[in-house]
């Protein structure tokens, strides 16, 4: 198991110190390095690593403006001499958060989740640019971001212009169309209900026959998705009903 990985840094000393651990560590392939965000995203996009070490506090902009500008995260790995992230990034769903300077005991920490993570994901099919149920997708909304496992999201809902997504007891609104988030999702997981929804076919509790050939999707989270009667019997067909 080989993990390509990039440094998005904007500390020489840092980034150097980072390299140094790394090179103990043949698993890790560093494919680049970065010292601000409009870099990191230049180098993300170009070679699509399978980790990210990243800075929080940037000028300019830092590590979590990074993340809203990807379609698709990386595993992610914070990075950051300020220990008020801390408790925020796990929030976030990161992978793992290392303070400066860096101890060889905390990185292999970290490099122990990360070999596990990629044994979850080694016979994921990436194929057509499409989003699997293993890829994850960043989300701020206010000043509240998540790194989101797809699996994990159960309903995408229109809300005017932009995506409500619902995944465990939160509802941000995500700042694409319900269409562009189509486009990427998995279609073996997910079901165009209805102009308005998208459901994860995985976090189904209960169908019910509806009104005029209708039916009516009773979700884990408590959601109740009703599917028009032009999908109903595209629904019955994928589920054999």
């Amino acid at each position: 198991m080989i993990i390509n990985a990039l440094i998005v840094e904007d500390s020489r000393l840092a980034r150097n110190e980072l390299k140094e651990l790394i090179k103990d560590y043949p698993i890790i392939n560093l494919l680049g390095e970065a010292e601000n965000v409009d870099k990191g995203i230049e180098l993300i996009n170009s070679t699509k690593p399978d980790l990210l070490f990243l800075d929080i506090n940037m000028p300019e902009k830092d590590g979590f403006q990074l993340l809203e500008e990807l379609d698709e995260v990386p595993m992610v790995i914070f990075t950051t001499a300020f220990d008020e992230y801390a408790i925020k990034s796990f929030e976030y769903n990161a992978l793992d958060y290392l303070m400066k300077p860096i101890s060889n005991k905390r990185f292999e920490q970290a490099l122990a989740k990360i070999t596990e993570r990629l044994k979850q994901q080694i016979n994921t099919n990436n194929t057509q640019h499409k989003l699997t149920d293993n890829s994850q997708i960043f989300i701020k909304d206010g000043e509240q971001c998540w790194l989101v496992k797809i699996a994990d999201i159960s309903l995408f809902e229109i809300v005017g212009n932009y995506t409500r997504v619902y995944f465990n007891d939160n509802k941000p609104l995500l700042y694409k169309s319900l269409n562009q988030v189509e486009e990427k999702l998995p279609i073996n997981t997910f079901f165009r209900c209805n102009r308005q929804q998208i459901i994860n076919t995985n976090h189904i509790k209960n169908v019910v026959p509806w009104f005029s050939g209708k039916l009516k999707l009773e979700m884990n989270n408590g959601e109740e998705v009703e599917i028009s009667r032009r999908q109903s019997q595209s629904f019955k067909e994928r589920l054999s009903l």
